[in-house]
């Protein structure tokens, strides 16, 4: 079993790196809360780490372990990607001095190339899903003798893999320490997003023993690319069919994260898939709200409460009422 490094060691490095490295803020927002009819709704804005999301977290500190392990030998790093994973490797890998590759999709949006080329970074795009990325970067990998830095894979003791589920885990680890320090009531509910599941097992395997009863964890899909549901339900990843096409772009994942189904099955959790509609409308509440910023990915959990509070039979399945407390992770911020 791969020992999950303290969160507080994972900053320190990266802060070495970057002084932008800090804790992201975690808010209390009454307008959200009444509205959806819980009694508190907390937010974790990752939307304010460098590179604008909670990539910059998994990423670039799998990244920089890959590199401290290989030493000389470390050529090139190479990953697949949404988009923002990519970023964040090629972020590593410009910081230490290193050529990365990054495979991406096609539908990946123009922006999100371009800032990912800007670090200097060679992107390759292929034609197919995030998952036909995912078998290009493994191929050119080995036969380059290149890094892979995965954000997901079959097997549950992937040492990059958890390297990149650590650094999630910073989340986590910050999100304890700010309810006590702001003397706030413990999450009766963790509502988030996935897509391979790594975000949505980090967040779980730090705040599962930590929260108040009922302690549910809930992960939030596109219905039209929801493998981690199908993973929990044949308790196996699967490849799910389909163009996995969504507005929640960072989710459009076909086949779950073996090391991040472990986790989630261990915590427990519940999965729930939402509607194109329903992903779409989650920021313009966010930002009624509250005013922050977000696109469908990085309000996705918004999205599933909102679904769960609104179907009798899921909000009594999953516990929810007036007296609910509610974490949120605002995953991304607007796509620049």
């Amino acid at each position: 079993m791969n020992i999950v490094p303290d969160h507080h060691l994972i900053m320190a490095r990266l802060k070495k790196l970057d002084s932008a490295y800090q804790a992201s803020p975690l808010s209390s927002s009454p307008q959200l809360a009444e509205h959806l009819g819980v009694a508190e709704i907390h937010l974790k804005d990752e939307s304010k780490r460098p590179l604008g999301s909670f990539k910059s977290l998994g990423g670039t500190f799998a990244g920089l372990e890959a590199v401290a392990t290989q030493g000389e030998k470390a050529r090139i790093l190479v990953c697949a990607s949404d988009g923002n994973h990519g970023l964040a490797v090629a972020s590593a890998a410009r910081y230490a001095g290193l050529p990365a590759r990054v495979f991406l999709h096609a539908d990946v949006s123009k922006d999100r190339v371009r800032r990912i080329e800007d670090t200097g970074a060679d992107v390759i795009i292929v034609a197919g899903t995030f998952d036909d990325a995912v078998n290009e970067a493994a191929h050119a990998a080995e036969a380059d003798g290149a890094i892979l830095i995965a954000d997901t894979s079959d097997d549950v003791n992937d040492v990059m893999t958890g390297h990149v589920m650590a650094g999630y885990g910073v989340i986590a680890g910050e999100a304890r320490e700010q309810y006590a320090a702001q003397n706030l009531h413990k999450p009766t509910h963790l509502f988030i997003q996935a897509g391979v599941g790594g975000l949505a097992a980090a967040m779980a395997r730090g705040l599962h023993a930590f929260m108040d009863a009922p302690g549910i964890v809930v992960v939030v899909e596109p219905a039209e690319a929801a493998c981690v549901h199908v993973a929990m339900k044949k308790g196996r990843p699967e490849t799910i069919p389909g163009e996995l096409r969504t507005c929640a772009s960072m989710l459009s994942c076909g086949r779950a994260s073996a090391p991040a189904l472990k986790v989630l099955q261990g915590c427990d959790a519940r999965t729930i898939t939402v509607s194109e509609a329903e992903l779409l409308a989650a920021p313009a509440l966010l930002a009624k709200t509250t005013g922050l910023a977000t696109t469908p990915s990085g309000g996705a959990g918004l999205a599933g409460l909102t679904h769960a509070l609104g179907d009798p039979g899921i909000r009594t399945g999953l516990g929810l009422d007036a007296e609910s407390r509610v974490l949120l992770v605002i995953s991304e911020g607007p796509q620049k």
